[in-house]
C-alpha cells in the first residue's frame, strides 16, 4: 500500500458523525447514469441481481401458464408444436440458469459481506461484470424467444436432437452461448464469495462462529467452482460440433453421445444442490431468529452441508439409469442417491429440534420454512424412489419426476427464498412487508403449489410422458390436466399477490428499524439499509451469535484509512487481522469488458472467426480495466 499514512488519515479520533461523513464521500456511488453504471457496491449490485432474477422467475411462471392451458384439454390447438417446444425449452432453460442458481448467489452478493462484517466484496468490479454478464445471457435467451428463433431442444440439450444432424438453424447455439454468459458470472461470483468469507471475516469469526447461511454459500460456491465447468465444456463442445464440424458427439465420425450426458449431469445433478444448499442457510437463519435459539447441532449442520456438497459428485448417472450402462454401476449411484438423503435429514431433524426447545414466532417467513419442510420432505421422499433401477425405469421421462423435479427445487428452495425475502427485505430496503397480505401470499402459493404439483405423481404413474404438447382424448389424463391447470392459477394468484406486495411495500411500507426481527447475526448490527461503507468501525466478533446480547454494543476494531477505500484482510481460520488492502473503486470498465465480450460471444453464433476479431475489443477492454490509475484503490 502507498500513499500518506498519518493519523488523520485512519478511523480513530473522529466523532461518529465526522468518520460517516468522511467514509460516506469515499464509499458512495456517484448519483446518475454514470454512476449507476460504474458503481462496484455489492449492495446495489446485490439488488439488481435479485430483481433481475425475479423478473425471469415472473416471464418463466408466464411460460407454465401458457404451458397449463394447452395441457388442460386433450388435442388442444392453443400452442402449436414448435412453439410448445420453445415454451418448454425457454421455461427450463430460464429457470434452472437465469432465476435459481443467479437468485441464491445474489442474495450472497448482499449478504456475505455484511454478515462476516466486511465493507465489500471481494473483486468488486468483477462482482460488477458478473451483473452485466448475467444480465446479457437473459436478454439473448429471450428476445431469441420473442422472435421465434428461442431454443427448442429442452434445457439439457440432448445430443444428436441439438446437433448439426437435427436442430437446424440458430436455436441450438443460441442456447450454447447463453449458457456460456451464465456460468461466466456463476463462477465469477463464486470466487468472490469464497475470497470474501476466507479473507475478509471480522476479527474474531473464527470458523466456528461464522454463520450458518455464510457457509452454505462457501459450499455451494465451491460446488460452482467444480461443478460448473463440465456444463461450460459440454455446451463449448456443442457449439464447435455445430460450426466447425469436431464430431465430439457424432458416433458415425467416432464421437460418444452418451459423453454428452456424462457432462450435462455432472454439472446437472450438483446444480440441484447448488440451488438447495443456500436455502438451508436461510432455514436455519430463519429458524434460529424466530425460535429466539441457536440452531440445534451447529457442527453437525456444517458436517451436513459439507457432506451433501461431496455427496452431490457421485449422483449424476441415477439421472442415466435408462442409458443402457453397466449394472454394477448403476448400483453404486443407487446407493450414493439414497446416501445423499442422510444430511438432509439431519438438517431437517436439528431444525425440528431447534423449533421443539424454543418458542417459535410464526410470522411470514417462519411460514415458508414450515413449508419449506412439508414440501422438501415429499420431494426427498420421491428422490429416493427414482434413485431405485426397477422404478426409475418405469417413471423415466413421465410427469411423476416432474413433480419430483419441481418438489424437489420449488418446494426446496423457493419457499425459502421467499421466506428470506420477506426476512431479509428490511435490510435491502429499510421497510417492512406487509404480514397480513405475506400470510395470504403463503397460503395460496402453498395450497396453488400441492394442488398443481402433487397430482402430477399420479399423472406419471398413469404414463403421462413428459413434454408433449398434446395427448389423445382415450387417454386417462384429461380430468387431472384440467385440474392441475385450475391449481396453476391459484399459484399464480399467490406470486401476483407477492410482487404487487414487494412493489407496494418498497415504495410505501412502514419503516424498519435496524434489527425489526430481534436477530443474532451480524447484518443486522448495521442500519437498514446499510450505509454505502457497511460498518464505521469493524465489529470484533466474540461469539456465534454475534448480536444475542441486545443490551452490549459489540466491540470495534479501528485503523483503517477514511481518504480511501481500504478493506482489513483477515486469517483463514481464526480470522487474526493480517493486512490493510484497498479495495476497487467505481469504474466504467466492467461495464464495457461485459459488452465486448457479449459481441463476441454472439458474433460466434455465425463464425467461428468471432473468437478472433472479437478478442480484440475485449483485450481493449481489459486493458483499460487493469491499467495502473496512480490511486491505490484503482490498482485492486
Amino acid at each position: 500500500m502507498t500513499g500518506r499514512d498519518s493519523t488523520d488519515s485512519r478511523d480513530t479520533g473522529f466523532n461518529d458523525g465526522e468518520l460517516d461523513h468522511r467514509l460516506a464521500s469515499v464509499w458512495s456511488t456517484p448519483p446518475g447514469l454514470w454512476g449507476a453504471l460504474s458503481s462496484v457496491d455489492h449492495k446495489i449490485i446485490g439488488r439488481r441481481y435479485i430483481s433481475t432474477a425475479f423478473v425471469f422467475l415472473a416471464l418463466g411462471g408466464l411460460l407454465a401458464l401458457l404451458m397449463r392451458l394447452q395441457l388442460a384439454q386433450p388435442e388442444a390447438r392453443f400452442i402449436g408444436p414448435d412453439r410448445y417446444n420453445q415454451i418448454f425449452t425457454v421455461h427450463g432453460t430460464n429457470m434452472m440458469f437465469l432465476f435459481a442458481v443467479p437468485v441464491m448467489q445474489a442474495m450472497a452478493v448482499y449478504l456475505v459481506p455484511l454478515m462476516v462484517g466486511t465493507r465489500n466484496i471481494a473483486f468488486p468490479r468483477l462482482n460488477a461484470f458478473s451483473y452485466w454478464m448475467y444480465l446479457a445471457g437473459g436478454l439473448l435467451l429471450w428476445i431469441a424467444f420473442v422472435l421465434d428463433t428461442g431454443p427448442d431442444i429442452g434445457w439439457f440439450a440432448y445430443v444428436p436432437l441439438s446437433g448439426p444432424q437435427y436442430a437446424a438453424g440458430k436455436r441450438a447455439d443460441i442456447w450454447a452461448q447463453m449458457i456460456t454468459f451464465t456460468e461466466v458470472s456463476a463462477l465469477a461470483v463464486a470466487v468472490e464469495i469464497v475470497v470474501t468469507v476466507f479473507k475478509q471475516r471480522a476479527p474474531g469469526m473464527s470458523l466456528d462462529r461464522i454463520p450458518l447461511f455464510v457457509w452454505s454459500m462457501l459450499v455451494t460456491s465451491f460446488l460452482v467452482i467444480l461443478a460448473m465447468p463440465a456444463i461450460m465444456i459440454a455446451s463449448t463442445s456443442l457449439i464447435l460440433d455445430r460450426l466447425v464440424e469436431t464430431h465430439l458427439f457424432n458416433p458415425a465420425e467416432g464421437g460418444d453421445v452418451l459423453l454428452w450426458q456424462h457432462l450435462f449431469w455432472f454439472f446437472g445433478h450438483p446444480e440441484v444442490y447448488i440451488i438447495f444448499l443456500p436455502a438451508v442457510g436461510m432455514v436455519s437463519t430463519i429458524v434460529a431468529t424466530f425460535t429466539r435459539r441457536p440452531v440445534f447441532g451447529y457442527l453437525a449442520m456444517v458436517m451436513a452441508l459439507i457432506a451433501t456438497g461431496v455427496l452431490a459428485f457421485g449422483l449424476w448417472v441415477h439421472h442415466m439409469f435408462v442409458a443402457g450402462l453397466p449394472r454394477l454401476g448403476e448400483s453404486f449411484f443407487t446407493a450414493s442417491s439414497m446416501a445423499i438423503a442422510v444430511p438432509a435429514g439431519l438438517q431437517i431433524f436439528c431444525w425440528l429440534a431447534t423449533m421443539w426447545a424454543g418458542k417459535p414466532i410464526f410470522k411470514t417467513p417462519f411460514l415458508f420454512v414450515i413449508g419449506f419442510m412439508v414440501t422438501f420432505v415429499v420431494g426427498g421422499l420421491t428422490g429416493v424412489m427414482v434413485a431405485s433401477v426397477p422404478f426409475d425405469t418405469q417413471v423415466h421421462d413421465t410427469y411423476f419426476v416432474v413433480a419430483h423435479f419441481h418438489y424437489v427445487l420449488v418446494g426446496g428452495a423457493v419457499f425459502p427464498l421467499l421466506g428470506a425475502i420477506y426476512y431479509w427485505f428490511p435490510k435491502l430496503t429499510g421497510r417492512m412487508m406487509s404480514e397480513t397480505v405475506g400470510r395470504w401470499v403463503f397460503g395460496l402459493i402453498f395450497a396453488g403449489f400441492n394442488l398443481t404439483f402433487f397430482p402430477m405423481h399420479i399423472l406419471g404413474l398413469r404414463g403421462m410422458p413428459r413434454r408433449v404438447y398434446t395427448y389423445q382424448p382415450e387417454m386417462p389424463w384429461s380430468a387431472l390436466n384440467l385440474f392441475i391447470s385450475l391449481s396453476a392459477s391459484i399459484l399464480a394468484l399467490g406470486f401476483l399477490l407477492f410482487f404487487i406486495d414487494v412493489i407496494r411495500s418498497a415504495r410505501s411500507g412502514a419503516a424498519a428499524s435496524s434489527n425489526p426481527w430481534g436477530a443474532s447475526t451480524l447484518e443486522w448490527a448495521t442500519s437498514s439499509p446499510p450505509p454505502p461503507y457497511n460498518f464505521a468501525r469493524l465489529p470484533v466478533i466474540g461469539s456465534l451469535e454475534a448480536l444475542s446480547d441486545q443490551s452490549t454494543a459489540l466491540p470495534v476494531a479501528t485503523g483503517l484509512r477514511v481518504d480511501r477505500r481500504e478493506l482489513l484482510v483477515s486469517s483463514v481460520v481464526e480470522a487474526i487481522p493480517e493486512a490493510r488492502e484497498s479495495s476497487a473503486g467505481d469504474s466504467i470498465w466492467p461495464l464495457w469488458a461485459a459488452l465486448a465480450t457479449t459481441a463476441t460471444l454472439i458474433w460466434s453464433i455465425f463464425t467461428p472467426w468471432a473468437v478472433v476479431w472479437g478478442s480484440i475489443p475485449v483485450a481493449i477492454a481489459l486493458i483499460g480495466w487493469f491499467w495502473p490509475k496512480g490511486v491505490p484503490e484503482d490498482e485492486s
